[in-house]
């Protein structure tokens, strides 16, 4: 088994363990095809999400870094949400959705009718979404746990999924963006988030921190079966921009 899929593992043993989870049947592991592809064995980015695969990893301690207003889009949460265009009844995954900051948004957005799929890699993160969201009677939330190279999601599940400032983390972008590919309904949308990294105008954390800017991530984006929409401005950003991505016919 590779070295990154036991700590994978193990993470999500101990996590379950501490928290008593009940979201059990949101769990997938990956299966040994996907670990399998040239994807999943070479990463773009090696070792960028490992703060996060501890065994000792605190949801509670990434939230109060997460969820502070000195955070851009924690202060522009709203608007970011309000910029999705969700209506109830639509089915929408947040991917990489860490603590579950966007999830109680979009909960509130989709209704009881619709659905809302708060997605991250970390189990321990999993777990804190699967326990705020019970204490908040959000019954149309489902925390799930995906692999690092796939989302994990039924195909044709969702009408909208939404990465916040988690594009970058992807190690196997080409893999995960078929995956969300799959995920999505024909003619459904993925709006990407992320920092703007810009030579000499950008912070030495996102240049050091951040693999490529928006053209980059847009190219890649686009190799992967999807149309550039629209560049959303109605949200006042100045770290990060937001993109409307549409999902092209397989």
């Amino acid at each position: 088994m590779p070295r990154r899929t036991a700590k994978w593992l193990t993470c999500l043993a101990l996590a379950l363990s501490a928290s008593g989870w009940s979201g059990c049947d949101t769990i997938r592991t990956p299966g040994i095809e996907s670990l399998q592809t040239p994807a999943a064995r070479q990463s773009i980015n090696p070792g960028i999400n490992d703060p996060y695969l501890q065994p000792d990893v605190d949801p509670d301690v990434w939230a109060e870094r997460f969820e502070v207003e000195s955070r851009e889009v924690f202060a522009a949460r709203e608007a970011i949400a309000d910029a999705l265009q969700l209506s109830p009844g639509m089915r929408v995954a947040d991917v990489g959705a860490g603590t579950g900051l966007f999830v109680p948004l979009l909960a509130s957005r989709v209704g009881t009718s619709g659905r809302v799929y708060g997605v991250d890699i970390v189990p321990a993160f999993v777990a804190h979404i699967d326990r705020r969201a019970r204490a908040a009677g959000l019954t149309q939330v489902r925390a799930t746990l995906c692999s690092e190279d796939s989302v994990d999601l039924s195909a044709a599940s969702v009408d909208l999924v939404f990465v916040c400032d988690t594009y970058h983390h992807f190690e196997y972008p080409s893999a995960t963006l078929a995956s969300i590919h799959a995920a999505l309904v024909d003619g459904g949308e993925l709006v990407v988030l992320d920092f703007e990294r810009i030579p000499g105008v950008s912070s030495d954390w996102i240049l050091g921190h951040v693999r490529a800017g928006r053209e980059v991530f847009q190219s890649e984006i686009e190799a992967a079966g999807f149309e550039l929409v629209e560049e959303i401005s109605t949200v006042p950003l100045r770290e990060n921009y937001m993109l409307r991505f549409r999902k092209l016919a397989s």
